[in-house]
């Protein structure tokens, strides 16, 4: 596992730094991309950005399960989640 992480503000900065932008327009850019993003997966709708990654709404189906402390059964109700997959750039980038 990485034992780094890169946070909001370091990332906001980093591109900024790249692309001449200012900092403040380019955590607005990164913002709207977020919501646009969640507000398309709310809708069933894929987002795809060919090459680097797709994000996706799935389906759980209700389930049977069981408590972990007394080993009854339970129901699990249907839900839904959401799937993110890495596209080859960002594979190759890792590689």
């Amino acid at each position: 596992m990485a034992d780094k992480t890169v946070n909001k503000t370091e990332l906001v900065a980093s591109i900024a730094a790249e692309t001449g932008q200012s900092q403040a327009a380019v955590s607005g850019v990164l913002d709207a991309l977020f919501a646009q993003l969640a507000a398309n997966v709310a809708k069933d709708v894929k987002v795809t950005i060919p090459g680097w990654i797709s994000v996706e709404q799935t389906a759980r189906a209700a389930r049977t399960g069981r408590n972990p402390q007394t080993g009854e059964a339970i129901q699990i109700a249907a839900s839904k989640g959401v799937k993110i997959s890495a596209g080859s750039k960002l594979k190759a980038a890792v590689k």
